[in-house]
């Protein structure tokens, strides 16, 4: 298929299994690379998970990994850059499948388009020198970790909307001791639905990359197979 490099294509996936989404993310990688299909976003929500990045320490977790287990919160290993942090409905999570020549910028460009999406739902927020993620005052509110393959990245964002904050405070949330975490309907008082927030952020996001959004089905992803003699990275 030919790829236009103007559009963003965008999935809507529900909630998605954390390892069944990488697995998905694996073999959308390998297609983006093979040129089969243009760039992509993919945005979910994953049960109770806490996933810990390539730079994770063990302190990050002060309970032993049984006690996390019985609170039905599952503990997964990724190849993402980053710390530890924390999944759960309510939570949008966004894995852009795309082509990037300069991280940083890409990672600038993704902090800009949540903060202005934030914005769109009456919550402030910024970046902060030196640390990557959007807050909300002294809150941290949303975060980015990535991992970038033959030019292609995967994993991506999680903004926190509507979803139980309490698993944070269980952790060492992105390695930051003492760290407060935050939503969006905390910040404006109110039970903010996760689907208004996940069209604005899918908005932004094309925004902040120049791109046309075209929203296409789950089924569609679920057809794009991984190209033959394709090597994983």
């Amino acid at each position: 298929m030919g790829v236009d490099s103007g559009e963003l294509w965008v999935c809507h996936l529900g909630e998605v299994e954390y390892r069944a989404g990488v697995v998905l993310q694996e073999r959308l990688r390998a297609a983006r690379q093979d040129d089969a299909i243009p760039d992509l976003l993919l945005l979910l929500e994953h049960p109770p998970v806490y996933t810990l990045g390539r730079r994770s320490e063990p302190r990050e977790l002060p309970m032993e990994e049984s006690w996390y287990l019985d609170q039905g919160i599952d503990i997964v290993g990724t190849d993402r850059g980053g710390m530890l942090t924390y999944h759960g409905p309510g939570q949008l999570v966004g894995y852009p499948i795309m082509r990037i020549d300069d991280v940083i910028e890409f990672l600038r460009r993704m902090e800009a388009a949540i903060v202005t999406a934030l914005a769109d739902e009456g919550v402030a927020a910024e970046v902060r020198e030196g640390l990557t993620g959007v807050w909300a005052g002294e809150r941290k509110i949303g975060s980015i970790g990535l991992h970038v393959s033959r030019g292609v990245c995967t994993h991506g964002f999680a903004v926190n909307v509507e979803n139980d904050l309490q698993p944070f405070e269980w952790v060492v949330p992105c390695g930051l001791e003492g760290v407060e975490m935050t939503s969006v309907s905390r910040e404006a008082g109110e039970r903010r639905g996760l689907h208004c927030f996940r069209r604005r952020m899918a908005y932004r996001f094309a925004e902040a990359h120049g791109r046309r959004q075209r929203v296409v089905s789950r089924s569609r992803i679920g057809a794009v197979r991984e190209p033959a003699g394709a090597v994983p990275a």
